[in-house]
């Protein structure tokens, strides 16, 4: 298996647009297997950061076994928009379900009729107007973190859906993750520079100016 570093932007698959996607480099990270690896979960376009993919039928169907199962560890960082929440910690239990206008486009909108959707949340750090979060999904809705953020007030730095637009994009990051394979896998994924700015606003240290928790 392998674990990439996927860059903001970057489509996973390729949409009927056409365009660059994660797909045009799959060939280049066969190494010398004739079978390419697949993503074995979700990421979106906008989303940087780690994305398991799978060499083999073996190794993909494992793969899909972990996250079907909720059994996956995946950490995310986020910068928000505003101070963010009065409290520490918390969780976030609002259902999610799609919507779609000629207008707007098709969009997650939390709803009684929706799909579960949970999110756990830790804030790391506040400054300048913005909060620091840590995000722990238990359940993998589409935008389920962006529409999480947007519901407690504070919508992710940089979200054109469900805020507004900013330099660097959306601050989301996929930033770890735990996988419980045989041995164990561990993947970090580092702030990108587009993001260094906003994150050191609010007390992360990075390279080059000291660090993200590191």
């Amino acid at each position: 298996m392998l674990v990439l570093d996927k860059p903001a932007g970057l489509p996973v698959h390729a949409g009927p647009r056409g365009g660059a996607s994660l797909e045009d480099w799959l060939p280049l990270l066969a190494f010398g297997k004739k079978r390419m690896p697949q993503p074995a979960h979700r990421l979106d376009t906008d989303t940087a950061g780690c994305l398991a993919l799978g060499r083999t039928q073996p190794a993909l169907a494992e793969l899909g076994a972990i996250f079907a199962q909720h059994r996956a560890r995946k950490t995310y960082w986020a910068v928000l928009r505003g101070t963010g929440p009065a409290e520490a910690r918390g969780r976030i239990d609002l259902p999610l379900r799609k919507t779609s206008t000629a207008a707007a486009g098709w969009r997650m909108e939390p709803h009684s009729d929706g799909q579960p959707a949970l999110t756990e949340w830790r804030v790391l750090g506040r400054g300048g107007g913005l909060c620091w979060v840590e995000l722990r999904p238990r359940t993998g809705r589409t935008h389920q973190l962006r529409v999480h953020c947007a519901a407690l007030g504070f919508p992710i730095l940089g979200d054109p859906f469900y805020g507004t637009a900013a330099p660097g994009g959306l601050h989301l990051l996929a930033r770890a993750l735990s996988l419980p394979m045989t041995p164990p896998v561990e993947a970090e994924a580092a702030v990108p520079e587009a993001m260094a700015a906003a994150f050191r606003r609010v007390g992360a240290v990075l390279p080059g100016g000291g660090t993200g928790g590191e």
